[in-house]
């Protein structure tokens, strides 16, 4: 007998396959092609009699602009990506940190409408009970019992406004593991774990790869409960992972549906497992899904159309033609999103990131498009109060990320780009001049930092402007802290993004080159 278990994750609203750059793209990724790649598992599957076990493993509601249209302009709200992820089928679905950034009562939306429990064992409400619903379920079908964990990385705190998550306990996965993993062991014949986490440490040598904040704790979670598990389905850090660890299968299928992650449990007479595999499925040759398509065509329509609408206009240069160019030499996207963060907080000082190497900057057309295809997160701003000792240590904490070469040129740190990509954690400041020199030791790599003319003091008192997931510390910056925020504002970054233009829609594309980076 064998037992076929299906996983998405880390969707992030792809339904087609698009990054919506431009229209009618056929990208190697979406949830509909990945629907694709599991009707034909399924079906194959189904022909040899074998039971099916399908996952949604979290972090499905935010992250593309068409996930932007539905939480924000959408009349229907989240019903039309609902539909869609109803239709593949899962016995179980989880919460990922994504799901909470368009607020919990958004949150609450899906998980009303979803046709599938979703499980989050380690959320707990002011009562000690999982928040979302049940910490588990129990699958019965062909004489054997199978039991599914759903846990979130416990994280959130650190990225999350406080008044989202307020009334809700993130543990420690091992904390509840301890509390549901053996009972629940005695009660099932097979026990699988999914977890919107990743693994903190190198699978083959143990070692750390990550420092040990709590955020991902998978390798811990086998190490210790290897004996209680038979199959673990991670998400979260975006890798392409399949292997096993500690005997364990173990996979995570990247993200926006590029994979279908699949393990294969063969049973002995005694229901034992005798024999595993783990692999991943490209979607990238797969077919679009007729009936995902048909499910979120009128809408994905009316989401092109609302981003093609024209927002400003750029007089120069404003395109991005080389992401690492534009993180060592400062380049007029970056100045342009600091000056509307400054202006939209009445800051001296900002700070911003160029969150992944997708982003193009501004063309000569300013559309909504290039907006939210270039900051890709439903950020809000923070006003922070620091000394100078927190600004200098927040930019050596940036400055982290670059390093030489062996051929002495300048590159993103490798550590920072496996085994997840942090381009996000890497900001750029206006509003004081700095130089970065990469001959020196981390932790004293900001040669020098001016404001207003005069050397930044420790002791000296600052306001400045950063979105909310850094001022709370996202990223390892542990010197921003939310008891340091002295003003919010509520408003989406986007939608700034958007009120700046339409009260300057003719923008001159500029810099004053603050910044430098010696090697």
């Amino acid at each position: 007998m064998k037992i076929r278990i299906l996983e998405t994750s880390d969707l992030h609203g792809f339904v087609l396959p698009t990054n919506f750059t431009e229209r009618e793209m056929n990208l190697p990724f979406s949830m509909a092609k990945a629907k694709s790649k599991i009707d034909e598992l399924t079906a194959v599957a189904q022909e040899q009699g074998e039971i099916i076990v399908k996952i949604e493993n979290g972090d499905l509601l935010q992250g593309s602009p068409l996930a932007y249209y539905l939480a924000k302009k959408s009349s229907r709200g989240i019903k039309d990506l609902v539909n869609v992820t109803n239709s593949f089928g899962y016995d179980v679905g989880l919460l990922g940190n994504h799901e909470f950034n368009y607020g919990i009562d958004y949150l609450k939306s899906y998980v009303n409408q979803v046709n599938y429990p979703i499980l989050a064992a380690n959320v707990l409400n002011n009562e000690g009970q999982p928040a979302f619903g049940p910490a588990y379920k129990i699958i019965e079908a062909q004489g054997v019992k199978i039991g599914i964990v759903g846990f979130l990385t416990q994280y959130i705190p650190h990225w999350e406004k406080p008044s989202i998550i307020k009334d809700l306990t993130f543990q420690s996965i091992l904390t509840t593991a301890k509390d549901i993993l053996p009972d629940l062991r005695q009660s099932v014949d097979l026990l699988i774990v999914a977890y919107h986490g990743g693994f903190e440490r190198d699978l083959q040598t143990g070692l750390p790869t990550e420092s040990l904040t709590g955020e991902n704790e998978a390798y811990q979670l086998v190490e210790e409960y290897k004996d209680y598990i038979d199959a673990l389905v991670t998400g979260h850090q975006h890798r392409e992972i399949a292997d096993h660890l500690f005997g364990v299968p173990v996979i995570q299928p990247g993200y926006r549906g590029a994979f279908v992650g699949e393990i294969e449990l063969e049973l002995d007479n005694h229901k034992k497992v005798v024999a595993s595999n783990a692999r991943l499925h490209k979607t990238e040759n797969c077919k679009v899904s007729s009936e995902v398509n048909q499910l979120i065509s009128v809408v994905s329509e009316e989401a092109e159309d609302w981003l093609d609408q024209p927002m400003g206009e750029v007089h120069g240069e404003m395109i991005i033609r080389d992401p690492m160019t534009a993180r060592l030499i400062e380049h007029p996207y970056i100045e342009l999103i600091n000056k509307i963060q400054m202006e939209a907080t009445g800051t001296e000082i900002s700070g911003t990131a160029l969150f992944n190497n997708e982003a193009k900057g501004f063309a000569k057309e300013i559309s909504m498009r290039s907006i939210l295809t270039n900051y890709i997160y439903p950020n809000t701003l923070a006003v922070l109060r620091v000394t100078g000792a927190d600004l200098k240590a927040a930019l050596e904490r940036t400055a982290e990320h670059l390093e030489l070469d062996k051929s002495g040129e300048i590159v993103f740190s490798p550590r920072f780009i496996e085994p997840k990509p942090e381009y996000y954690n890497y900001d750029m400041y206006e509003g004081v001049e700095y130089a970065i020199n990469l001959q020196k030791e981390i932790g004293q790599r900001i040669v020098r930092l001016n404001f207003k003319g005069h050397q930044v003091k420790d002791d000296e008192i600052l306001e400045i402007v950063v979105n909310q997931y850094r001022a709370v510390g996202g990223g390892n910056y542990p010197m921003f802290s939310a008891d340091k925020i002295v003003r919010e504002i509520t408003v989406d970054m986007t939608e700034l993004i958007a009120d700046y233009l339409k009260k300057h829609p003719i923008i001159e594309a500029s810099v004053n080159h603050n910044f430098t980076v010696l090697k």
